[in-house]
């Protein structure tokens, strides 16, 4: 009752209650040898060279190295940059226009193209229309995944292949066209 009074029963309530662990830490934190660890404060711009430096010597992505090629991330990859490439000749093509409309209208473009080689317009035919078909196909595809169809492994490399076929067909069709 008077330890209650004075305020120690909180305290001594406290202390028998308490695992023995936590009644022996302070004892174990003593006998335990620290390490002497210095710290120093960096500015911003050292801690960035640090962690840039530990980046570089990370591995990259070990899917690159440890993992078979398959269609399905082989097609994602090369829709990705179909899509890219096809992007950014779209949009090269539209500044130069804006930028000098005179150089890149129809008629420039019809008369510099009749004056190829027929090899290099058909090479050129083949580079314009084998991402062209194969992103459109694909894109397909996705289309498909996205309604439900050809979710499963075997419908997957199904319609990956049948991908790539009409890619082929499609691009000989526009080549000889």
């Amino acid at each position: 009752m008077m330890s209650s009074r004075i305020g120690l029963g909180s305290v001594t309530r406290r202390v028998a209650f308490a695992p023995v662990l936590g009644r022996n830490q302070t004892v174990l934190r003593t006998l335990i040898p620290k390490r002497g660890v210095q710290i120093q404060s960096l500015p911003s711009s050292a801690s960035e060279e640090i962690l840039n430096a530990q980046r570089l010597k990370r591995p990259s992505s070990p899917h690159f190295t440890i993992y078979q090629p398959q269609l399905t991330w082989l097609s994602s990859i090369a829709n990705r940059m179909t899509g890219g490439a096809l992007s950014a000749l779209l949009y090269g093509f539209s500044l130069a226009y804006l930028v000098a409309p005179d150089t890149f209208d129809s008629a420039h473009i019809v008369e510099f193209v009749a004056g190829l080689p027929d090899y290099a317009k058909y090479t050129g035919k083949v580079i314009l229309a084998t991402p062209f078909t194969f992103h459109f196909w694909n894109g397909l595809r996705h289309l498909s995944w996205d309604m439900g169809k050809f979710l499963s492994l075997k419908g997957s490399y199904r319609a990956g292949y049948a991908v790539l076929g009409a890619t082929a067909v499609s691009t000989v069709a526009l080549v000889l066209m």
